[in-house]
């Protein structure tokens, strides 16, 4: 979609660099760009190494795990991606093993058993490379948990993005003590999932956009929260200076913040920012983490895991 291209037609001409310069202007400090599959993981990879901002996770999402027997040679599949991931640390640009997990949502993109086997072999690949892991749930949450337990070692911590599960869902990734739980415009769809997230300690959550999908939309229950607006249009009358209508982008992390302090009762949005930006670097930037909150205490916002 950020060139321009939406179900196979052509609408305007790419326009990331338009897209970046709206989320860095918004306060947006840094990007996590996800990879979802090996070839995913090297586009991801030629991005981040675009911007000292950008950064990428390299893994596979569970709707594609069949590319591993598909390939001929599952180990030798799973050698490039360490490989890749290596490479990617020496760059300084790759922060995370994922976007791995479980799907049940979509067993017609890849059988659950394909799914688990290779859920679990990419615990090797955060284990080899010390990574932390960026984690998807969707109604699984019995076999998921049961695959992180059997793994807490193998990994430093991790966060099951783009949350939409139940309280008793959430209840049960909070018991591991490493797991973050990140939500966006996907997870504050309903009054449900806003008692949810009510429920999820801001010191154990994060925030994301999930870009170009999950934005928060007019439907739903928590847009009386939205307090900053972009103007928009729609693809097919792209102007640069508006968002494209239905098309989710980084700078839109604010929103989401905005969502989450409204039905938790917040009303310093910089302070549970600030709280949402020392969990996001204590898992991927570590390093950076008493310069990262320093920044904050000077007025920028929370980055998205996109």
């Amino acid at each position: 979609m950020f060139k321009g291209i939406y179900n196979g037609k052509k609408c305007h001409a790419p326009d990331i660099a338009t897209v970046l310069n709206r989320a860095w202007s918004a306060g947006v400090e840094r990007i996590i760009v996800t990879g979802g599959s090996l070839e995913e993981s090297r586009e991801a990879l030629a991005i981040a190494e675009t911007d000292g901002r950008l950064y990428c996770t390299v893994g596979v999402h569970p709707t594609r795990c069949k590319e591993f027997e598909d390939s001929g040679d599952p180990e030798n599949h799973f050698q490039e991606l360490l490989a890749l991931a290596k490479e990617g640390i020496e760059k300084g640009k790759v922060v995370a093993v994922g976007e791995c997990g479980l799907d049940y949502d979509r067993l017609h993109f890849c059988p659950a058993e394909i799914q688990k086997k290779y859920f679990e072999k990419q615990f090797e690949l955060a284990h080899a490379t010390k990574l932390p892991m960026f984690l998807h749930m969707r109604v699984a949450a019995e076999d998921f948990c049961e695959i992180v337990k059997r793994n807490k070692e193998r990994f430093t911590a991790g966060v099951a993005h783009s949350f939409t599960g139940t309280s008793e869902e959430r209840d049960k990734l909070l018991l591991f003590n490493n797991m973050f739980i990140g939500v966006n415009g996907c997870s504050l769809k309903t009054t449900e999932n806003l008692d949810v997230v009510k429920g999820i300690p801001v010191e154990r959550m994060m925030i994301e956009t999930d870009s170009p999908y999950c934005e928060v939309k007019s439907t739903h229950a928590g847009i009386s929260h939205v307090k900053t607006v972009w103007p928009s249009k729609k693809k097919e009358r792209y102007d640069p200076e508006s968002i494209v209508k239905g098309r989710n982008e980084p700078c839109l992390v604010r929103q989401v913040l905005e969502v989450v302090a409204g039905c938790k009762g917040i009303e310093d949005v910089t302070i549970l920012s600030k709280t949402l930006y020392q969990n996001t670097c204590r898992v991927f930037f570590p390093q950076d983490l008493d310069t990262a909150a320093e920044a904050l205490l000077f007025g920028n916002l929370t980055p998205p895991s996109d």
